[in-house]
Order: C-alpha cells, then sequence, then structure tokens
C-alpha cells in the first residue's frame, strides 16, 4: 500500500490539507496527518483544527511515497522554517520519492534546494518571485517526481495527480467518477 505524509504546520490551509488527505484515502493510499510541532491539534488558516494522526518527527522515522505539503501564508513560513523538514524534503527527492507542495508552499522545495534548476512548478501567483524560477500559471505542474499546485482551487486536481502518480490512472480515475468530478 502506498504511503503519504501530509505536513501540518500551523496556519496550514485547510482546503488545501483536508481535500488531499481525503482523496488519497479513498484511494487506498495510507495518510498520515502530521503535525511539524508536535501538537495534537493543529490550526489552519481559518480557525479550523485538525487532529493530526502524528507528529512530523515520529512519521519522518520510516519512508513514505508522497511527503505533501499544504500552503497557507502562515502555515508556509512555519514549514520554511523548519531544518528538519528541508532535510527530509531533500531525501525524499534523493530516493526518487514523490514531494507534492501547493499554493506558498513551493516556495518551501525552493528553500529546502529541493528543485532542480530546469524543473517546472507551479504556485500562489503572489509566490512566483519567491520561487526564483520561471512559474507556470496552470492548476497543477507534474515534473519527474516533484508535483505542485497552484492554490485552493486547485486542490482536488492536485489530489487526484498525487493520487494517480501513487496508484496509477485507473484507480484515481475511479476516485474522480466516485466524487462525480472530471478535473482529471
Amino acid at each position: 500500500m502506498a504511503k503519504a505524509v501530509v505536513v501540518l504546520a500551523e496556519g496550514f490551509e485547510e482546503v488545501e490539507a483536508i481535500t488531499v488527505i481525503d482523496v488519497l484515502r479513498r484511494g487506498g493510499v495510507e495518510v498520515v496527518a502530521a503535525s511539524l510541532d508536535g501538537a495534537n491539534q493543529v490550526t489552519g488558516a481559518h480557525g479550523v483544527k485538525v487532529t493530526a494522526d502524528s507528529s512530523f518527527k515520529a512519521a519522518a522515522q520510516s519512508e513514505c511515497d508522497a511527503l505533501v505539503l499544504p500552503g497557507g501564508g502562515t502555515g508556509t513560513e512555519n514549514l520554511r522554517r523548519s531544518h528538519e523538514l528541508a532535510e527530509r524534503l531533500r531525501s525524499q527527492k534523493e530516493s526518487g520519492r514523490l514531494v507534492c507542495a501547493i499554493c506558498a508552499a513551493p516556495t518551501v522545495l525552493v528553500d529546502a534546494g529541493v528543485l532542480d534548476p530546469e524543473q517546472h512548478v507551479t504556485c500562489y501567483p503572489s509566490c512566483v518571485m519567491d520561487l526564483d524560477r520561471p512559474s507556470a500559471n496552470v492548476p497543477v505542474v507534474a515534473d519527474g517526481n516533484v508535483i505542485t499546485g497552484q492554490a485552493p482551487g486547485s486542490s482536488l486536481l492536485f489530489a487526484l495527480v498525487i493520487l494517480k502518480a501513487l496508484v496509477g490512472d485507473k484507480a484515481a480515475e475511479k476516485v474522480a467518477r466516485g466524487m462525480v468530478t472530471d478535473v482529471l
């Protein structure tokens, strides 16, 4: 069974995190919602409290097939300050496993030195300058083992693209049909 870790930092964008967790679980992926600071509950950008399955420190002890970073202004800043997360992102990328970030969170990938010089990404429009590279103005970009999403409105497509990379086209299409969406 494929495994994904969704890293929750205080101030994360709720729709981006919850959509990924939900879609991946619907597709049969084991998902760990991991609290970056180890707290049992993590509060999102709009006051929604989410109970974490694990601390990031504990979740980082084992391998996962996808490491997913939701955005959100404050959440992204908290992600950017974590040296432990940066190290894990680098090892995840180097091992060929998926590194996924949406909204402002692709800037965390830049800070961690995870992106190759020519790697294509997308992000929230106001974060383009922080990427220090051209950014596609599209909802989702999959380039190698890096998947990036643009904004909260891209969350469903972002989650389905991750699911497709983890379990294949047919399983992702089945989840999309069950959700009555044609975004894939």
